[in-house]
């Protein structure tokens, strides 16, 4: 079995660039869809969708980048790891998106609120992993795969 990879200055940085340029995507593309140029049903309703997702969306690489701003703090000796540990975690209820009003943005927005939660559901697994110091959990196939290999090895042959 390989060794399990850790979280390094490399890794750390290039997703700090990608966050960077996602969050400003997502700034520039709801800067501009501040008016409504579909017809819609209700255009109110349209609209107070349009800013509750903008929040969600904007909380949810600000989150991400304070994660990896921790982390670069942390790779540059300004904290240490029990700090990191302590403080350095990403929020337990991360700000998803409501599926109706997600429903009534433009597809290019509703693609780019999706492209965040995939990115913030990346950084999840990586602090879930860090904090548990990337140990191995075999899946349960692997599992069932070594008792089965116990239960041949006990039998008289």
């Amino acid at each position: 079995m390989t060794t399990p990879a850790d979280l390094n200055r490399p890794i750390i940085e290039g997703l700090y660039s990608e966050a960077l340029l996602l969050a400003d995507d997502v700034r520039a593309a709801f800067d501009f869809a501040g008016r409504i140029d579909e017809v819609v049903e209700d255009e109110d309703l349209a609209r107070v969708a349009l800013s509750c997702e903008a929040l969600r969306t904007t909380t949810r690489m600000m989150h991400v980048i304070a994660w990896l701003l921790n982390q670069r703090a942390y790779f540059n000796g300004e904290i240490s790891e029990f700090q990191l540990r302590r403080s350095g975690r990403l929020p337990s209820r991360p700000s998803r998106s409501d599926p109706q009003q997600a429903a009534m943005l433009p597809p290019h927005l509703h693609k780019l609120v999706e492209k965040t939660e995939r990115f913030y559901a990346r950084i999840e697994r990586l602090d879930r992993a860090w904090h548990d110091k990337f140990a191995m959990h075999p899946s349960a196939i692997h599992r069932l795969r070594d008792r089965l290999g116990q239960q041949l090895h006990s039998f008289p042959g």
